[in-house]
């Protein structure tokens, strides 16, 4: 493969037709594109973090069968150039006063709108909503609504009318999106040469096979690895930080797989670094489905359908929830430099803060984890002050193997505890090879003053953390407790 660029325009679908950019530096963002080069100020700047929604817009790909996938997306965090070879639909795209879309009619019916500002983020959301729900033949309950639109925030209207008008869109004639003519576009730009974009100097690859991704990212091991952008986005938002070079891992399809693969001779799961972190975590709630809360609390639906779960681990914070859930289920992470694969379990991944185990020329090719053994019991946890969209003060995943009632195995994994995310050690010997009553719960929420010497700072104190991963361990015994008086362990949840 030759490292040399061959720059080419970004190549999407906009509008209803195939446009061509350029000029542009490379992390210029969807959002500021939109506004300020095309003429769609409906899409709004609220955050520019990916936390409020009112920027939000669908993005549509095919997928591995060819059947168009349209997703909500922030644009303040996506960079233009990872548009290339898909869609990019906006409210202006949906519908006027002349024909409004359900979505648009429901909640000027359902008076869901009051100054307004963050209503093209709320259509956008409903309208993939409603597309997902029309596409599989079921309607959503409100509670389902109300996940759906946990990234969307109104300061003025209230939720109670905007869900109204969620429910009600479902009542009209179904009018849905015209995705023949978004899907043939796509094919078209499917036989594009892989992306290599520059401006100014900067760059931006977009390499479309394993072998050119592990090439370039030998090649130029100083560059930016960008996957979802929901964290390198904020970069460039609100640190300005120049991103010289760019190599994007979105367009790798061995990198977005998810499959059965064993693991060390038993059954297990395979997730690569590049897989969505909602299909990732759907395959993760599906193996262990106690961790099914701590999903539909994980970010939001925009940030989870162009995030990875790969690029939260590769990006090692303390405060990601998605390391506590991978090492408690006995994950290894999976390395690659060039031909050369290296494996260790992803608790050893992490040396300090933000410092990882990751050689010059080497990136994250997959997590790989077992399928939970019968006897394990899982129970998992976000600590933090809003119930949606909002980051842990503490995140706990506990996980015991039982048999005959006394504790075989424990993995009690905490984040937000620590500079890094890690097992609570003298908790877990404090367990482990004793039975399973409530002394020996209390003897691990005693033993974890040995293992953690947490943190104040604006998301809790130091005391907080503590009685709260204390408590936590003593929630874990009745739990327990509660469940094995009605039934028996089997993967992680009771079978009755």
């Amino acid at each position: 493969m030759n490292t040399r660029p061959n720059l080419r325009p970004v190549r999407f679908f906009h509008r209803g037709a195939v446009v061509e950019v350029a000029g542009l530096p490379p992390t210029t963002t969807v959002l500021q594109y939109l506004r300020e080069h095309a003429g769609c100020t409906g899409t709004k700047e609220g955050c520019a973090e990916g936390d409020c929604g009112a920027c939000t817009v669908i993005q549509g790909e095919l997928d591995e069968a060819g059947e168009l996938q349209l997703r909500n997306v922030n644009a303040c965090t996506q960079f233009l150039p990872t548009l290339d070879g898909r869609a990019l639909l906006t409210v202006e795209d949906l519908g006027g006063p002349g024909q409004p879309n359900p979505a648009q009619q429901a909640l000027v019916d359902c008076h869901g709108s009051q100054c307004g500002f963050c209503t093209p983020g709320f259509v956008m959301t409903m309208t993939a909503c409603y597309e997902a729900h029309q596409a599989a033949g079921t309607r959503p309950d409100r509670q389902q609504l109300a996940d759906a639109l946990a990234g969307n925030l109104c300061r003025c209207t209230g939720y109670r009318p905007i869900l109204d008008a969620g429910e009600q869109m479902f009542d009209a004639p179904a009018r849905r999106i015209a995705r023949a003519p978004i899907a043939a576009a796509l094919r078209t730009l499917a036989a594009d040469a892989p992306l290599d974009y520059g401006h100014a100097g900067a760059l931006f690859h977009a390499p479309q096979t394993l072998a050119e991704l592990a090439l370039l990212r030998e090649t130029y091991p100083e560059a930016t690895l960008l996957a979802g952008s929901t964290d390198i986005g904020l970069w460039v938002n609100k640190q300005f930080r120049a991103l010289p070079q760019l190599i994007y891992t979105g367009r790798v399809a061995a990198l977005r797989e998810i499959r059965a693969e064993d693991f060390h001779g038993q059954p297990g799961l395979w997730i690569g670094a590049a897989a969505p972190l909602e299909e990732a975590w759907t395959a993760l709630a599906e193996l262990a489905p106690a961790l099914a809360e701590l999903w539909r609390r994980f970010a939001s639906p925009p940030v989870r359908h162009a995030g990875t779960l790969g690029g939260n681990i590769a990006n090692g914070s303390p405060i990601g929830d998605g390391s506590p859930a991978l090492i408690a289920l006995g994950a290894e992470v999976v390395l690659r430099r060039g031909t050369r694969q290296r494996r260790l379990p992803l608790q050893d991944f992490y040396l300090d803060y933000m410092k990882k185990d990751l050689q010059p020329g080497e990136f994250v090719e997959a997590l790989h984890l077992p399928r939970p053994d019968t006897g394990w019991a899982i129970s998992a946890h976000k600590i933090c002050k809003r119930h949606d969209s909002d980051i842990s003060a503490v995140c706990a995943v506990l996980a015991l193997q039982l048999r005959n009632g006394t504790v075989q195995q424990a993995r009690f994994v905490f984040g937000g505890m620590a500079a890094i995310v890690k097992r609570a050690a003298h908790a877990e010997a404090a367990v482990v090879g004793q039975p399973w009553v409530e002394a020996t719960a209390e003897a691990a929420a005693a033993a974890l003053a040995g293992d953690f010497k947490p943190m104040t700072d604006m998301r809790a104190s130091d005391a907080y953390r503590m009685k709260v991963a204390q408590n936590l361990l003593r929630k874990l015994w009745l739990e327990t407790l509660e469940r094995r008086t009605i039934g028996v362990w089997r993967a992680g949840r009771l079978a009755a």
